[in-house]
């Protein structure tokens, strides 16, 4: 929630999806989704973080992704190509500036 109020802040639309497969559900009925950000640790739901990057990587290619998580860094087969990684804590502040770059980047 606090990643939330800072997007929100910062400018961003921020669409929040208490699990993935909820996260899926929003991107199936959302065609105006321009990055997902998704944290490796969901309790609830089928899937974690790197496994939900990875399906929208596949389906929405178009789409940037951006994995955050204070459990460690991914391995050589969690990460979809182009994604970007964030380790917690992050300072606000380089959150908003990585997303912004992703954002630019994709476009």
């Amino acid at each position: 929630m606090e990643a939330a109020d800072t997007l929100a802040e910062a400018g961003f639309t921020v669409l929040e999806a208490p699990h993935a497969d909820h996260a899926l559900q929003v991107l199936e009925s959302r065609p105006d989704v321009d990055l997902l950000m998704t944290d490796v640790d969901m309790p609830l739901g089928s899937m974690n973080g790197f496994a939900l990057a990875r399906l929208v990587s596949r389906r929405w290619p178009r789409i940037p992704v951006l994995v955050v998580s204070g459990m460690g860094s991914p391995g050589p087969h969690d990460m979809p190509p182009g994604a970007r990684f964030i380790p917690k804590p992050y300072a606000p502040s380089a959150l908003v500036r990585t997303l912004h770059a992703t954002v630019r980047r994709a476009a």
